[in-house]
Order: structure tokens, then sequence, then C-alpha cells
């Protein structure tokens, strides 16, 4: 579907000309999409298509509007743009592997969070392990620095088809995994909706996490 990029650059970047319809659209289940999108690799900041994208929205009011709001951002929140999300959310859920380069950009998520919530009504509100077989070593951080695990996904080969399919896992039959993976996330969903409690996290600084996962 038409990115946000897409869409501002056949208006000439006049936002101001652009209705819903130009970039909202609807998916599986009546879900209402919409898909940033990015400058071509190397020449600008994708920052600024996300902080673009969340004024459109408050624009056109969707940010009130809608009964759940879920912003899937890059996870290293290199700059102001990619954070700007934070700035209207209730909670932070970070998604993880069990390595150490996916927990370290979950501690430098959790320090941001925890940034912008001396400003701001966001808050952390738990972990979701992705793609890995095991969660020792996300379980191990998380005890140290006061988060919880709300889910896991492993590495499952049902995943990975339903993206090539471009189409939702709750779309699909007959494919092994797939009913445990549907409840997972069902499961999950149904925690976010009920509401989180606040978590009270103390990410850790950089050389104390190199020596809490490092390697002898």
């Amino acid at each position: 579907m038409p990115t946000v990029i897409d869409v501002l650059e056949s208006v000439e970047f006049h936002a101001e000309e652009l209705r819903p319809e130009d970039y909202v659209f609807e998916g599986y289940n009546g879900v209402m999409c919409v898909e940033a999108g990015g400058p071509p690799a190397g020449t600008g900041c994708g920052g600024y298509v996300v902080g673009q994208t969340v004024k459109l929205l408050k624009q056109h009011h969707l940010l009130d509007d809608s009964d759940v709001v879920i912003f899937d951002v890059l996870g290293d929140v290199v700059c102001g743009g990619f954070a700007s999300p934070l700035q209207h959310a209730e909670r932070a859920m970070v998604v993880t592997a069990n390595d150490f380069d996916s927990i370290f950009a979950m501690n430098r998520i959790a320090s941001a969070i925890k940034a912008k919530s001396k400003n701001y009504a966001v808050r952390l509100g738990g972990v979701i392990a992705n793609r890995s077989a095991n969660t020792d070593e996300i379980d191990r951080f998380n005890e140290a620095v006061g988060l919880k695990r709300l889910a896991h996904f492993p590495d499952l080969d049902v995943i990975r088809r339903s993206r090539l399919k471009k189409s939702t896992l709750f779309e699909l039959s007959g494919e092994d995994g797939l009913t445990e993976v549907c409840d997972e996330y069902m499961s999950l969903a149904q925690q976010m909706w009920d509401g989180t409690e606040p978590l009270p996290c103390e990410p850790m600084k950089d050389r104390d996490l190199f020596d809490f996962l490092g390697f002898d």
C-alpha cells in the first residue's frame, strides 16, 4: 500500500492537502493500517517520516478516535523522530531476541522511555521475546532491572510463511504450530487490552551490561 512518504511526495510535501483516506487503508478484520515508509537509503532521515506520520494522525484526530493504536518503530530510538510516538503512548512494549545485541538495544530503549516518562505519560509495560528458542538471557536481564516478559514467540516457520504470503497468522489454516502461536498472540492482546501495570525499570549502564551478559 502507499506509504506516508509516497503520498507526501505526491502533494510536494504539503501535508495540509492530505485526507485520511490518502494514507489509511483497511486491513484484516477492520484494522486500519498506516505505513510510514522512508526515504531511499542514504538520502535522508527516516525519523522525519515517523514524526510527519504522527503529525498527520493528530491532525486528523485518528489517535483520539481509535479504540487502540499500536505504533511499531525501530528499536534503537536513534533520534527524536523515531521517539516521537512515545509522546503519545501509554505503554511501551519492547520486542527483543535472546541475544546480547538485542538485549543491549532493549536496555537503551528502557533508558529512553525512562527519560520520556519525566514529561509524558508513557511507561514500560513489558517485554515480548521474539524469534528465539529460549528466553533465559532475557529473563535474567528482566529480573535484574525490573522488567517482565509478557509473551514468547519462537523462530517458527509459520510466522515466516505468513509474511511471505502477506497474510496475518489468523487468516492461515492447516499450518504446523499455527494454533499455539495464535493463542500466544491472543494472550498478549488480552494482557494489553486489560492494561499492564507500569514497570519500575532501572536500566543498566553500558559497562555494567557488558559485565552482566559477557562471557568468560
